[in-house]
């Protein structure tokens, strides 16, 4: 294990040293002075890490090392959603050297772009269904692939992607570096690991927030008051960025229209939400415009954001990995962060598998706070939503 490494012993070429340093990134992270070695050398790598904890650059110094100007698509890497790519290829965009092009490819947007892009491409950062799409139209050529990296491979298994990914797979020489980054590693990637994998390196880096700089909290709550609950916390707590994660499309729109009837500027950000739109969102929240996001899991997949002081759980995750997945996305980089958690009545069952795993999860009593009318008109002949219409929340 090469522990204790600093970027300067690890051969990486002083071009791309110098991007590195340009971006304020002066010691290497835990999963980076563990496996940026490996990777130099060219071997199969598995990674276990949190998302944030800098697997991005792992790969890209891999690829920028491998990869030759003008000689084809030499590196894909695959992501689980559409934020994801283009924020992962922007970075490589960002640290590669040599001329090296790279193409951010994923739905939601024009084809005929991506298409030009593809022709003169080193590198292809994208989503498994749009690659396929690619591939379909002989637009996506991956016999010349050296690298294959599958990030946040998890969420892919999660997402339904593992039988696009098997089939991209044919499409690409045997003879090739494979490197898989994850924050957990279930069963059925075990089985993807030994199916495409040669004798990789098992890495495994801090998996789970600093208990020292993370402080959990959840509070109960009544159905009919939760919203006001989650409003008078966010304006207790100031924060100065924070992600509120609900259950369902629907409820990311109620909350997020809620809190800005309430003198809270927030943005919401799932699905249903144009892509160019979610881009835009994205883009603003980086420079903390504005300080709230409300956010589905599926959206807000791999996001790396530096500076989320706070996570609001409005809904509880279904089970103890995605409570990891929300929560990690605070007290990152030395930071501390605070993670709060709202439990209705049918919550309790799924939230005691959670605290098996986060022991220190504190309960606290939220006293009193303001019972507001929330006046959610468009959404009254919506399912759920027609009972809950006029009452406080």
């Amino acid at each position: 294990m090469f522990v204790g490494m600093k970027f300067e012993e690890m051969n990486i070429d002083q071009r791309m040293m110098e991007l590195i340093h340009k971006l304020g990134i002066t010691e290497p992270t835990e999963i980076q002075e563990k496996t940026i070695p490996y990777a130099m050398q060219g071997k199969d790598v598995v990674g276990q890490s949190m998302t944030g904890s800098g697997k991005t650059l792992v790969f890209a110094v891999s690829i920028a090392h491998n990869a030759k100007r003008g000689e084809g698509v030499q590196a894909l890497v695959l992501v689980p959603t559409r934020e994801l790519a283009n924020q992962v290829g922007d970075y490589m965009h960002s640290v590669l050297f040599g001329g090296i092009r790279v193409c951010k490819v994923f739905g939601g947007v024009s084809i005929n772009p991506q298409i030009s892009e593809l022709r003169h491409a080193e590198v292809v950062v994208g989503t498994p269904g749009r690659i396929l799409d690619h591939i379909n139209r002989n637009t996506l050529n991956l016999k010349g692939v050296r690298t294959l990296v599958l990030d946040e491979a998890d969420r892919m298994l999660d997402m339904g992607f593992i039988d696009d990914i098997r089939r991209i797979m044919t499409r690409m020489p045997e003879k090739r570096q494979n490197l898989l980054f994850s924050a957990t590693v279930p069963d059925e990637i075990h089985r993807l690991i030994r199916t495409f994998m040669r004798e990789p390196v098992s890495i495994k880096a801090q998996t789970l927030v600093s208990k020292h700089k993370l402080k959990e909290i959840y509070y109960d709550a009544n159905d009919n008051e939760k919203v006001s609950l989650l409003i008078h916390l966010v304006k207790q707590e100031k924060p100065y960025l924070a992600m509120i994660f609900c259950g369902t499309k629907r409820t990311t729109d109620v909350v997020t229209e809620a809190l800005r009837n309430n003198g809270v500027e927030a943005e919401a950000l799932h699905g249903d939400i144009p892509q160019d739109r979610r881009m835009r969102v994205m883009a603003s929240f980086h420079k903390c415009k504005p300080r709230v996001l409300v956010a589905t899991d599926v959206a807000s997949r791999g996001l790396d954001i530096s500076d989320v002081s706070h996570i609001f759980n409005f809904d509880v995750p279904r089970d103890a990995d995605s409570y990891t997945h929300r929560v990690g996305r605070t007290a990152r980089i030395g930071r501390d962060g605070k993670a709060i958690t709202l439990l209705t009545r049918g919550d309790h069952e799924a939230f005691r598998r959670i605290m098996r795993v986060h022991r220190d999860i504190e309960k606290l009593d939220a006293g009193e706070f303001p019972k507001l009318k929330i006046m959610m008109g468009k959404y009254r002949n919506e399912g759920r939503m027609k009972s809950r219409f006029g009452r406080r929340w």
